[in-house]
């Protein structure tokens, strides 16, 4: 069973930022903010004793359901991202072109 994270965000003009302490340091997703209703998420970490699990997937989950709420759409930079986005036909209608 996977423990469910605690996750923070915080966000400004320019980008924001989710993380959760895990064993090993702090896991976090960085974003950009485009400016036209798009985010463009660019970072995944996960510290080497936490990774393997659902850490970064829990990450972007988080990110991608704000992003639904605010009825924004997510440009996935970052190479886990992208892969998710790939492999997730239900986050194709929040691919940004």
């Amino acid at each position: 069973m996977t423990e469910q994270l605690q996750i923070e965000h915080v966000a400004g003009p320019l980008g924001g930022r989710y993380w959760a302490a895990v064993m090993g340091g702090e896991a976090e997703l960085t974003y950009k903010t485009r400016g036209d209703d798009v985010i463009v998420i660019d970072h995944t970490f996960v510290p080497p004793p936490s990774r393997g699990g659902s850490i970064a997937q829990q990450l972007v989950e988080r990110a991608v359901a704000d992003a639904r709420e605010q009825g924004v759409k997510i440009v996935p930079q970052c190479p886990y991202v992208d892969k998710l986005f790939s492999r997730r036909p239900d986050l194709s209608a929040l691919r940004a072109a």
